[in-house]
This record gives structure tokens, C-alpha cells and sequence, in this order.
């Protein structure tokens, strides 16, 4: 009989240090290894005479294999039984691969067992396989070294905990996909409720474009709607500024070219400053004028909206020729239809223009916290022409003060339906959002900014920025272009898991990347009534049973609409 192995380390010296684990029962052999992958064949079946404590196989358990030197983690990735056996014959073949991911050896300072990330020691031939242990589970998912967060239960034993690497999760950026339903809205409160317990001066922004997190982190969150936001038109970069105010005909290059004239005269008549020169003041005196520092089109200096038209009318007067004037009326009316739409007063409608770019950092960003570390931007009522822009205006925004902060003050920036305002398509009309985003996630780790990507059709997800994620929570997802997606763009061994996807339940998740010890699937925690993402809708039986709104209302919410351009009701 083969003596039972046990996990070692090798000392300085080349000894073998090695300490005796707890015996766990055999259910099978090794039987195939090629590369990461391994197959066992199940020596006893569940329910047999001879199965003894052998459980059901289930796709995510762990498994353990003992070698001479370690004790090799897998997870079972798919089962099969090709030798099924008739009525009367012998037993049959069943068949368990495996996706090697890691083995548990003995520390040689603290003679205790630790899990380490890649098989140095691959199983042979005929070694045993075993299910883990509760002991095992948590050596290899519970690092008390490590800052990590409790968000769940592991789905092999409830009893152990799921927890996430805080540095490796948000310094890498991640992504949570899941068809609607799925939990995901659930699962990033669970996530950020438990980093807030912990971390009270973290500077989070989530883009809730749906409204749903207004009430899920209480009195700890900054709450921003179109009402209170504010958020200057002068800091629109030049690139933005056209996505908001010129056409897309044939005018178009027309537009811009006329806009940089206007903003750039505007800036200079803001600051009453000749060609070339700046305004600044020294030592807190009085404004004075400096050489050298030009002013430009993407210069941050305010500017009126009303010198813009300014402008444009004084072009319009020097015009002889009728067929020129058509871009600049067209660029004029739309400014003036923007300042007066109450839709977009949050940006444009400003009567006076003041340089509070540093309050507009200090709210949006939480500087300083006043126990409020986590910032909920509702963009549910933006209109969908300008949302683009003012979501590149954020996360471009966030890089900047990262970069200029010299990433002093890290910061996490959650994007909640991601692909509308990143996809994956060609289009020029989504452009600097896609910029601004792929942007943090091409460079954001070396200043400390980090973005979390939340969606349902990752497909249709710029597939640039998908890629620079290094952790991926996966809930239910059952369309098979998202699944092909999520493998393309998901760096892991237990890339296999991927295809149960359709078949997990709510709140349910597999967990690949860097932001966990190893891949694991997991339960979210419930979360209190009062902590669950809220959907303006709670659904048609009850809402149907009921007479649910009346003409007095109807007529209300008309009102409201025309004048505020939103409902909230």
C-alpha cells in the first residue's frame, strides 16, 4: 500500500521540513496530467457500500493530491462518465478533471501549512485525490497577512469564509458581469459595504446610472442628483465640448474649427488678457498679467458662455456671403437651446462663472472625507445626449487629480452599465468616455486609480478596457457570445468554470483573477432590507391589483416633466 504523503517545504540546507495532515478520504486516482489539467478516476460513488464519508463531486469543489513534496490544489472543471455501465455489468468509469491552480506547502519559520499560487510539483500517475478539508479551504482562502474583506460563504462549505485582497482587487481594477437579476447590483454594495467598515477615509464614485445606490450606504455616501450637481461646462475639455455642442453632419468640421475660435476669445476676455498672456496673481495680491503662459482651447480657465455668442455674433456681422453663416447660426442656436433647457442647468445654466474647480474635486472626490468616503453620482435623469460627456468628464477628472496628487490619495471609480457609455462598436459619438476609461485602466495602477467595471453584455463592452481588468466576478450569465468574451479576456487557469455560468443561482458568483487567492466559487451575503439596491419598479402583480396612479397625478408629473425635464417621483 502506498504510504499517505505529506506537504513539505525545503529548508536553506536542502532538508525537508514536513508536518502530518489531517487524513481526509480517498475517493480517487490520478489517472491523466497534461500540463494544468489532470483527470481522476473515482475509485467509490456516492451512495455505494464501499463510499464510506465520500460526498457528491460538484464543478468548483476543491480537491487535494498529495505529493512527496506538496499537496497540489485543484478545482473540479467537468465530469463524465465514459464507460457507462449496463444493466449487470461491471462498474463504471467516471471521470473527474481537474484544473490545477496551486499546492499547500509547510513554512520552514512558522511550521504551519501555507498556499502558493502555481504547481511546482506536478501529481504522477496513480496518486490519490481528496476532497479538502475545512482546514484546507481556509489555508488556502483565508490570508491573515493580507488586507482582505469578507463578502460571503464559499459554495463547497459554508462555513468558511470568501474573502477578497483589498490591494489586489482595487489596484488592478475589476469587473462584475451577470444578466439583469443575477445579483450584481447586490454584489458590488456588499463589496464596497464591507471596504467602508474598515477604511473610512476611501475615496469611492460610483456612476449610477440607474439610481439604485441612493439608499444602500445610508448616511455614509455623498449623494449627487441633477439637482445638486454642479459640475461647469469650462471644464469640459475641447474634445468633450464638441461631442456636447456640435453636429455630426456634414458642418461638422465647419463647427469645430468656428468653436475654438469662440472659446478661446471667450477665455481671453474672461481673464482681460492680450493674446499670449494670462492673468495670475502672486503672494495672494491682486491679479497681475504674466508672460509666456499661452492660453488654449483645453486651457482649465473659466469662461462665459455669453462671450461665446459674443463671438459668434461679431463673426456673423463681418459675413457677406449667406452660404458661410449656416455654421455659426447652427452652433449659436444650439448653446442657446443648451442654457435653456433645464436639463442640462447643472452644467450650462450657471449665470455667474467662478473658479470652483478645486470645491467641484473636493465634493465629487471626498476631499476631505466628513465620514462620507463613498460618493453616489445619480445619472438617471441626465439626458442621454450629454451622458457621455459628463462621464468622461469624471473619470477624466479622477485621472488627473490622481496624476497631479501623485497618487497620494487612491481612489476607485465604480461604472455601472459601462457598456452604454463604452462600447465595443466604432463609434465616434462615445469616443472620449472610451478614452477617458481605457485611459485609468491602461495607466491608472501607477497613480493609484482604479475603476470597476459592472455589466450585462460585456460583448458589447470596449474590449481594451475588459482586458486590463485582473479580477472578474462572474454571476449568471446565460448568452454565449458573453461567455466566449469573458474567457478571451479572463487571464486564469480555471478558465473551465466559466462554462457553469448559466447555471449559478442569485448572488452567486465565480471568482477568477488576482483579487482572490485563488479561484473560487461563492454566495454574497444577504444584505438587510434597508442595504438592497432599490428599482423604481417593484412589479406588475402588486402594482396591477391596485389602482396605481390617477389624472391628478398624470398631471403633476407633466408639469414636472416640462419644467424640470425629469421625474423623481
Amino acid at each position: 500500500m502506498k504510504p499517505s504523503a505529506v506537504a513539505r517545504i525545503p529548508s536553506k540546507d536542502g532538508s525537508q521540513s514536513a508536518a502530518q495532515p489531517k487524513a481526509q478520504p480517498r475517493f480517487g486516482h490520478i489517472v491523466s496530467v497534461s500540463g494544468s489539467q489532470a483527470v481522476a478516476a473515482l475509485d467509490t460513488f456516492p451512495n455505494s457500500p464501499a463510499a464510506g464519508e465520500v460526498k457528491r463531486t460538484e464543478i468548483g469543489m476543491l480537491v487535494k493530491i498529495p505529493t512527496p513534496l506538496s499537496s497540489v490544489v485543484g478545482i473540479v472543471s467537468a465530469m463524465s462518465s465514459p464507460m457507462p455501465a449496463g444493466s449487470g455489468e461491471e462498474r463504471e468509469i467516471r471521470l473527474v478533471e481537474l484544473s490545477l491552480a496551486g499546492e499547500i506547502l509547510v513554512d520552514e519559520r512558522s511550521k504551519k501549512p501555507v498556499f502558493r499560487r502555481g504547481v511546482s510539483n506536478s501529481p504522477a500517475l496513480g496518486d490519490a485525490v481528496s476532497y479538502a478539508s475545512r482546514e484546507d479551504l481556509a489555508c488556502v482562502y483565508i490570508h491573515p497577512e493580507a488586507s482582505t474583506i469578507d463578502i460571503g460563504t464559499l459554495f463547497q462549505d459554508a462555513t468558511v469564509p470568501a474573502r477578497f485582497l483589498v490591494d489586489e482587487l482595487f489596484g488592478k481594477h475589476f469587473i462584475v458581469v451577470g444578466t439583469t437579476g443575477s445579483g450584481k447590483s447586490c454584489a458590488v454594495t456588499s463589496i464596497l459595504q464591507r471596504v467602508l467598515l474598515e477604511h473610512h477615509h476611501a475615496h469611492i464614485v460610483v456612476l449610477d446610472v440607474h439610481n439604485e445606490y441612493a439608499q444602500a450606504f445610508g448616511d455614509g455616501a455623498e449623494r449627487i442628483h441633477p439637482s445638486n450637481l454642479r459640475l461647469p461646462f469650462w471644464l469640459l475639455n475641447f474634445q468633450e465640448l464638441c461631442a456636447a455642442l456640435t453636429g455630426s453632419d456634414s458642418h461638422h468640421d465647419a463647427e469645430v474649427q468656428i468653436l475654438s475660435d469662440a472659446i478661446v476669445a471667450a477665455k481671453k476676455r474672461n481673464i482681460g488678457a492680450p493674446a499670449g498672456l494670462i492673468r495670475t496673481a502672486d503672494d495672494g495680491g491682486p491679479s497681475t498679467i504674466a508672460k509666456g503662459a499661452a492660453i488654449t482651447v483645453d486651457t482649465p480657465s473659466p469662461f462665459h458662455l455669453s462671450d461665446v455668442i459674443a463671438h459668434l455674433d461679431e463673426q456673423l456681422g463681418r459675413l457677406e456671403r449667406v452660404q458661410a453663416t449656416l455654421p455659426f447660426l447652427r452652433l449659436k442656436s444650439r448653446i442657446e437651446a443648451l442654457i435653456a433647457d433645464p436639463r442640462y442647468g447643472f452644467m450650462f445654466r450657471s449665470l455667474t462663472v467662478e473658479d470652483t474647480m478645486a470645491d467641484v474635486l473636493g465634493r465629487i472626490f471626498r476631499v476631505p472625507t466628513d465620514e462620507k468616503p463613498i460618493t453616489v453620482i445619480d445619472l438617471a435623469a441626465v439626458p442621454s445626449e450629454i451622458l457621455d460627456v459628463v462621464i468622461s468628464l469624471i473619470a477624466r477628472l479622477a485621472f488627473d487629480l490622481a496624476v497631479w496628487s501623485e497618487g497620494r490619495m487612491p481612489m476607485l471609480l465604480i461604472c455601472e452599465e459601462a457598456h452604454r457609455y463604452a462600447p465595443a462598436a466604432d463609434s465616434e459619438k462615445f469616443m472620449p468616455t472610451r478614452q477617458a476609461l481605457a485611459r485609468i485602466a491602461k495607466e491608472g495602477r501607477k497613480y493609484g486609480i482604479s475603476i470597476g467595471l459592472v455589466t450585462q453584455r460585456p460583448s458589447e463592452l470596449d474590449t481594451t478596457i475588459i482586458s486590463q481588468c485582473s479580477t472578474v466576478i462572474a454571476m449568471r450569465l446565460s448568452t454565449e457570445r458573453d461567455q466566449q468574451v469573458m474567457r478571451a479576456n479572463t487571464h486564469d487557469g480555471a478558465l473551465d468554470l466559466l462554462d457553469y455560468l448559466p447555471l449559478l443561482g442569485d448572488r452567486e458568483a465565480i471568482v477568477l483573477g488576482q483579487g482572490v487567492p485563488m479561484p473560487m466559487r461563492i454566495r454574497f451575503r444577504d444584505l438587510g432590507d434597508t442595504d438592497v439596491p432599490r428599482s423604481r419598479h417593484g412589479g406588475f402583480s402588486a402594482a396591477w391589483k391596485n389602482a396605481n396612479i390617477d389624472r391628478p397625478q398624470l398631471d403633476a408629473i407633466v408639469a414636472l416633466w416640462r419644467t424640470t425635464g425629469r421625474y423623481c417621483g
